[in-house]
């Protein structure tokens, strides 16, 4: 199944665990999709262990991306100052899952960037080959070049280099506003979609970022915590989806309030 981003798109993260461990809202991996995927999400990115074990509630039924590279777990290292970062998975593996893309990281500036290029670069050649599209999470790290890994030109070099080494679909951190967004989307020919990071405990931020995020070309959101650490995560993924087609204020109102 194709990822059509004709219009923004919904896709819903759910690799958080291989890197944190037993997190919050994802004790149940096969019911989270359960409610999101009946909630109305269009795709979903997630784990090799995720896909083997739950395939019979996502080949065919929507598109999934499988992470494909990873490194230590966050007790060892914290996110944005990692030195290390591996191809764990294989386009075989991805094959023999029947998965519709692929996911990966570029880390700009960190210790293992030249790495994570490196494994952009090999798996969008191979990618090619197979018809496969690769999202590639383009992120600027902390590095006493980077001050501030919010800002939107460090974004849009990130998202613009990750493009230059094959990314079909980039994933990166909304910045601090919409002109940045906007700066960041104009730099790249590829379509950009964002990350949601932490849990934000207000709903209506989310949303609004979400919005403005549309507004400036964004084509959609690539979101995790912000879903299944949700108290009603279904609810959140109908707010979403009308915040993401531009329905009116009181549309959105009413998804959320369920």
């Amino acid at each position: 199944m194709r990822l059509d981003l004709d219009r923004p798109r919904l896709v819903v993260a759910m690799d958080h665990a291989r890197a944190m461990g037993a997190v919050a809202g994802l004790e149940d991996p096969g019911a989270v999709l359960d409610r999101v995927l009946e909630a109305g999400a269009d795709a979903v990115m997630t784990s090799f262990g995720v896909v083997k074990r739950f395939r019979g509630r996502l080949i065919g039924r929507v598109p999934t991306f499988l992470r494909l590279d990873g490194g230590p777990s966050l007790l060892k290292e914290r996110w944005l100052e990692n030195s290390e970062w591996s191809l764990l998975h294989t386009l075989d593996d991805a094959a023999r899952l029947g998965v519709d893309g692929v996911c990966l990281m570029y880390f700009m500036g960190a210790a293992c960037e030249l790495r994570t290029l490196e494994i952009v670069a090999r798996v969008c050649g191979e990618a090619l080959a197979r018809g496969l599209p690769v999202m590639v999470e383009a992120l600027p790290c902390r590095h006493p070049a980077i001050a501030d890994t919010n800002d939107p030109g460090l974004m849009a070099d990130a998202c613009r280099i990750a493009f230059e080494h094959g990314a079909d679909i980039l994933k990166t951190y909304f910045p601090h506003d919409r002109a940045g967004f906007a700066r960041v989307v104009r730099s790249c020919p590829a379509p950009v979609l964002i990350a949601g990071g932490p849990r934000l405990p207000d709903d209506r931020a989310v949303l609004a970022m979400v919005a403005d995020s549309v507004a400036e070309g964004g084509k959609g959101v690539v979101f995790g915590r912000n879903i299944w650490q949700h108290a009603q995560p279904e609810r959140m993924v109908r707010a979403l989806r009308a915040t993401l087609r531009g329905a009116p204020r009181a549309e959105v109102e009413a998804a959320l309030a369920g």
